[in-house]
């Protein structure tokens, strides 16, 4: 006990594994055949972004996804692209976009191609040109609305084919029977 030598001392445990899938199955043991749970990615880290502190003053275009959590002041145009409006995002500018989504405020007219949400919290004095809206329960909105018609593209008429030439008429050619007689 006191004379203690290197070799008499206690060897560390080893650390247990988590059983795999396999050891479970053989013992029986129910296993989820289900993948993991992917977290929900947030509507910001697929799209570009103005942060909260950021403020733009001018003409913005972009040809992606924007998220707006900041301030912009002036013109916004995106007519292929989704611009969401954070809830602490404050625009005043005219917009074009394809889709909106306005969790603040947006002071100024838009025009969507496809839907603009308005979600409860959210503030929106200006006029809109869309084909859907929806506009939430505790929502403001101060403006006109102008519904447009989603008529389907009209599909161009086949072109009738090109008259087709008459067919060739032989060609004679007439041989002077007897001689020119002068």
């Amino acid at each position: 006990m006191w004379n203690r030598k290197k070799d008499d001392e206690p060897m560390p445990r080893p650390t247990l594994a988590p059983p795999t899938a396999v050891a479970l199955a053989r013992e029986g043991i129910p296993m989820n055949t289900l993948p993991p749970p992917r977290l929900a990615e947030p509507e910001a880290a697929r799209a570009a972004s103005v942060g909260k502190s950021v403020v733009i003053k001018g003409q913005l275009y972009s040809r992606e996804d924007l998220y707006i959590d900041g301030e912009v002041e002036g013109t916004v145009d995106m007519p292929e692209s989704r611009l969401t409006v954070g809830p602490n995002g404050k625009v005043v500018a005219g917009i074009k976009a394809r889709e909106i989504v306005v969790v603040g405020t947006i002071h100024g007219n838009v025009e969507v191609g496809d839907k603009i949400e308005i979600r409860k919290d959210a503030k929106l004095v200006g006029d809109i040109r869309t084909v859907r809206l929806v506009i939430e329960d505790g929502a403001y909105f101060k403006g006109s609305i102008d519904i447009q018609r989603n008529e389907p593209k009209a599909i161009p008429a086949p072109r009738p084919a090109a008259p087709a030439p008459p067919p060739a008429q032989p060609v004679v050619q007439a041989a002077a029977v007897g001689g020119d007689k002068r």
